[in-house]
């Protein structure tokens, strides 16, 4: 048996990886402009923590029940989904706009430290219901570019799935929208508000041949 005695035994280190600086967290947001505007992580935690920005965004949907869809009722983009400006801001045009679904998805479960549409596989937030105006973060799920464009070219040939709608993702927001700010404009029911909708809905499907 050998003795080590007055010396530390030295072993070989393995190289460790210079240090690195993780860069800033972002989003990328397309509401219709030419090229996505990069939002900030922080920037996103600043308008989520704050009490009258999500009171102006509350006040710009309609609820209902949990299992149905929650209606954007302000500003709609070209894709049919809702705008709410969140903040205004100096530069590009509606800088501090942003889409109205992932702003009521993060409310609910967090920010997305990372999202865009840089590649197939980066995350995107999908609509399960297939409604580009709705707002209920439970009818919304984490995918990816790749999944969510699978899913509409399969979905959109249902001719009773909103994706087949006549007017397009943005007539059909817009036009259910009307449906409700008129129904809450003349103190209606929410009965009354719920046959504005399915009326409005069912305005959108396709004529068929039998």
């Amino acid at each position: 048996m050998v003795a080590i005695t007055g010396t530390a035994l030295s072993l070989p280190l393995h190289r460790l990886p210079p240090a690195t600086h993780r860069a800033p967290a972002e989003q990328l947001l397309l509401i219709g402009q030419p090229r996505p505007i990069r939002v900030p992580e922080r920037r996103w935690r600043s308008w989520l923590d704050d009490s009258e920005v999500v009171a102006r965004f509350t006040a710009k949907r309609y609820r209902r029940a949990e299992d149905q869809c929650w209606v954007w009722i302000g500003a709609v983009s070209s894709t049919g989904h809702g705008s709410f400006r969140a903040a205004s801001l100096p530069g590009p045009t509606r800088r501090g706009t942003v889409p109205a679904h992932l702003f009521a998805y993060q409310l609910a479960h967090g920010v997305i430290p990372r999202l865009g549409w840089s590649s197939t596989q980066d995350a995107v937030i999908s609509h399960q219901c297939d409604f580009a105006g709705c707002t209920n973060p439970t009818h919304m799920r984490l995918g990816t570019n790749a999944t969510n464009r699978f899913e509409y070219l399969t979905r959109r040939r249902n001719l009773a799935n909103p994706l087949a709608d006549i007017r397009g993702a943005a007539g059909r927001t817009r036009a259910i929208a009307a449906a409700i700010r008129a129904g809450l404009a003349n103190h209606e029911s929410g009965a009354d508000i719920e046959r504005r909708i399915l009326e409005t809905q069912n305005a959108g499907v396709p004529l068929t041949l039998w």
